[in-house]
């Protein structure tokens, strides 16, 4: 018969979600309510193929720069385009500069980036009025700063003359 006693568990620390997470969970509120608003429009996207049409959007961008937006190979990206060409949502064209081609938006392509930015709008209204106003314009402007540091956007207009 042994005298040693079972050992109490390790206590674990409490796990607190961070910024990915925190980040992550807003996303996925936002993408779901993109695409159920495409489909009540009778647009169907996947969300791979939402991908493209996410800020900046495609019209006049070349595909492989839409594979580095969405993080897929120029193969990939090549298929998602053919599937959105066959659908009538974009045309692939000769650009301007040489051969290379760039993406275009078809009637149904600018209606489909209707519907996501209408979509959009509505979180934005919702979760205004959750946050109140002033805390949710400061959760823009500081995810807009951050992104303009990152280099993900341009320096607004405004911002641009005061680092000179």
């Amino acid at each position: 018969m042994s005298t040693t006693r079972p050992r109490a568990p390790k206590r674990v620390p409490a796990i607190t979600p961070m910024i990915g997470v925190l980040l992550r969970f807003p996303h996925e509120i936002v993408l779901a309510r993109m695409l159920a608003a495409l489909a009540d429009a009778g647009l169907e996207l996947t969300p791979t193929e939402l991908g493209v049409f996410l800020y900046p959007g495609p019209d006049g961008r070349r595909p492989s720069e839409l594979a580095r937006q969405c993080n897929a190979t120029r193969q990939a990206m090549n298929y998602v385009l053919a599937s959105l060409e066959e659908r009538g949502y974009v045309e692939r064209r000769a650009g301007t500069k040489g051969p290379q081609r760039v993406v275009r938006l078809t009637g149904r392509g600018w209606e489909a980036l209707a519907v996501i930015r209408r979509s959009v709008s509505e979180v934005e209204k919702e979760w205004s009025a959750r946050l109140g106003a002033r805390r949710f314009e400061a959760l823009r402007e500081t995810l807009r700063d951050l992104s303009v540091s990152l280099g993900k956007l341009p320096a607004p207009a405004s911002r641009r003359g005061a680092a000179a």
